[in-house]
């Protein structure tokens, strides 16, 4: 885990539309990358893949039925892109907001020639910060459109299982490789949510080796990011049960008994994200009842130093007031003044009677339990 001075991240900023802005306005973020636009084509029996410029060309490319086309998009910073799927794909203004505004929870839409459906990709940066990323995709009869804004993903064993050929991935068209991306994306919660649930193990003997402040930010940073992939996992729950119960021809019957089993990953990251939160407040609260016990027993200690120390101060303090019984300058008695004040041997008289009455005092509290 980072260290304490490294959790202070700044919010990741959200682009939000201005008040009473007009809808299916296509949003470009001025420090957006620029698109890197990939093509794989492929059936059973081939697979090829190649780097686009852009799509000005792609709808003739589509009109090849005897394979299926995954078109992949990083990079959203080209206002011509979005133009040309709008006029030749048909794909309606409001999906195009929906996707270069980055902030859509997981869903599925249907429209008449195509399904819209959004996830999204979580990754845990080289600090073991989350990432959270947009991740949207565009299914149609032969093809499927994906788009992020970063081009780094989690997508690299569907690729090399589209390369291999093995399986199903090419012989289910674009609504099983659609699934099969889906699916690789909540196999990725699994292995985050693994990996807190070490670190909150790894937190847990910290407590009982050495408790510090760490502990606290650590177990805080894993609780907060537990509850952001809360915010991931019931949304893409729900639109894996859409996905399920929807009617589009576009989705085949075998497809949807794949994505059945995705819905189970996702009700047993939301029992794993459930768990995981109830270890991290109980770590949080060991952690202060560990440091309050702690202070008990340091209150204790001082407790019972103070308690040997007070009649021995108020010894000293007696015999500190120099209060003597006659006037060394005329002689006279002064009554009800100290008589032992210059006492032969009373210093050591009076440091036996303090020492005798904090030995029994240790032992008094030694009987009751108090050393243990």
């Amino acid at each position: 885990m980072a260290k304490s001075a490294k959790h202070k991240k700044k919010r990741q900023h959200i682009a939000l539309p201005h008040a009473g802005s007009s809808p299916g306005m296509v949003y470009i973020d001025p420090k957006a990358l620029k698109p890197v636009i990939n093509l794989y084509r492929y059936n059973a029996e081939s697979y090829e893949v190649r780097e686009l410029n852009d799509i000005s060309n792609l709808k003739s490319l589509l009109q090849d039925k005897t394979h299926t086309f995954w078109v992949e998009i990083k990079g959203f910073n080209s206002l011509a892109l979005f133009e040309t799927l709008s006029r030749d794909f048909d794909v309606n203004k409001l999906i195009l907001e929906d996707i270069t505004r980055t902030y859509q929870r997981p869903k599925q839409e249907e429209y008449n020639n195509y399904v819209y459906a959004v996830s999204r990709m979580l990754q845990l940066d080289e600090n073991q910060n989350l990432e959270n990323q947009q991740y949207s995709f565009l299914l149609t009869d032969n093809a499927l459109f994906t788009f992020q804004e970063n081009y780094d993903d989690c997508l690299d064993p569907v690729r090399s299982r589209l390369k291999i050929g093995k399986g199903n991935i090419r012989l289910g068209g674009s609504s099983y490789l659609m699934y099969a991306l889906m699916d690789i994306i909540i196999d990725t919660y699994f292995e985050i949510l693994s990996a807190w649930g070490d670190e909150l193990d790894n937190i847990e003997d910290r407590l009982f080796d050495k408790p510090d402040k760490s502990v606290m930010f650590d177990t805080q940073l894993i609780k907060r990011n537990l509850i952001n992939i809360r915010r991931v996992a019931w949304p893409e729950r729900d639109k894996l049960n859409d996905i399920l119960r929807s009617d589009t021809h576009l989705i085949s019957d075998q497809t949807k008994m794949y994505i059945r089993d995705a819905y189970d990953h996702c009700i047993q990251i939301i029992d794993i994200v459930e768990s995981l939160k109830e270890i991290s407040a109980s770590n949080i609260d060991m952690y202060l009842s560990i440091i309050s016990n702690r202070m008990n027993e340091i209150m204790k200690v001082l407790t019972i130093i103070s308690s040997i120390f007070i009649p021995l101060t108020f010894i000293a303090g007696i015999y500190g007031m120099n209060f003597a019984n006659i006037d060394p300058i005329t002689g006279k008695v002064l009554p009800q003044n100290m008589p032992e004040l210059y006492q032969a041997n009373g210093y050591v008289y009076t440091m036996v009677v303090m020492a005798a009455i904090a030995v029994l005092q240790v032992i008094y509290f030694w009987r009751k339990g108090w050393f243990k």
